[in-house]
């Protein structure tokens, strides 16, 4: 693991500043790269005019060549988030309806990036019993805590996805339901609760709209839906939070890299 530089300063221009990284030197560089970049695009305040400082600034600020940057870029450019200009430079597409890819490849960092960027709403928390199908997961636990969140594209406000979190009951007891209007759960269990992530275990399944999926992403019911599984464990092994998120078929694809050696 290697902590990268600081951002240089920028020319006179549109102000944006990308979040830092610690990269990750077994996983390709710019993916964690292009990760890192999407969530802090999708993260900031939209602005037409926003322009990214130049490739090689970029690449000073996460300490990888200007080649790995511009790949980065490209997946970024591909997504429909930036678009790139000969002589004037790269832009934040901050309109673009976006397909998001649903990756199975990464860190913790990813993750949270591909949670990122969009509006959330609590719809509900509390106690409840482990659901039968999460028993494995939690075989000490009578009950957990359960946390159900909607999230919108900050652009016109249409659902994108909705969350269920089922989270142990001293794990919950540590949790600021606002801190999940503003962020994943995943960053909130990391970086506010302070719980030691050791790995997260992601499944992705193709599934068709039950009625409250349907009701709550504006979806006919029956309609293709991604099912996606998150199994989160601490540093002892333990499971902490099982997440459950159903993303709507026409906003979402999915995407594996397979790196040869």
């Amino acid at each position: 693991m290697t902590q990268v530089p600081q951002m240089p300063k920028t020319p006179p221009g549109p102000a944006f500043a990308p979040d830092s990284l610690v990269l990750n030197r077994k996983l390709p560089l710019w993916y964690q790269v292009s990760q890192s970049l999407r969530a802090s695009i999708l993260g900031r305040a939209q602005d037409a005019s926003a322009r990214l400082p130049t490739e090689e600034q970029l690449a000073a600020h996460y300490g990888v060549s200007v080649l790995t940057m511009r790949q980065a870029l490209k997946e970024l450019e591909t997504e429909g988030l930036i678009s790139r200009h000969r002589r004037r430079g790269t832009f934040i597409e901050p309109r673009a309806r976006r397909v998001s890819p649903v990756r199975l490849l990464g860190s913790i960092d990813a993750i949270v990036a591909q949670q990122s960027g969009e509006r959330t709403e609590v719809l509900g928390h509390g106690p409840v019993a482990v659901p039968g199908d999460l028993c494995e997961y939690f075989p000490d636990c009578a009950e957990v805590v359960g946390y159900r969140r909607l999230r919108c594209d900050e652009n016109d406000d249409e659902p994108t996805n909705w969350a269920e979190n089922m989270v142990r009951p001293e794990v919950a007891a540590r949790i600021d339901v606002a801190d999940l209007e503003r962020w994943p759960m995943t960053k909130v269990l990391r970086d506010r609760v302070g719980v030691r992530i050791a790995r997260i275990t992601d499944t992705v399944e193709a599934r068709l709209a039950d009625p409250p999926t349907a009701e709550l992403l504006r979806v006919p019911l029956l309609s293709p839906i991604l099912f996606y599984t998150g199994v989160t464990y601490d540093e002892n092994g333990r499971v902490v939070d099982v997440a459950r998120i159903r993303y709507r078929g026409d906003r979402f694809s999915f995407s594996v890299t397979l790196e040869a050696h």
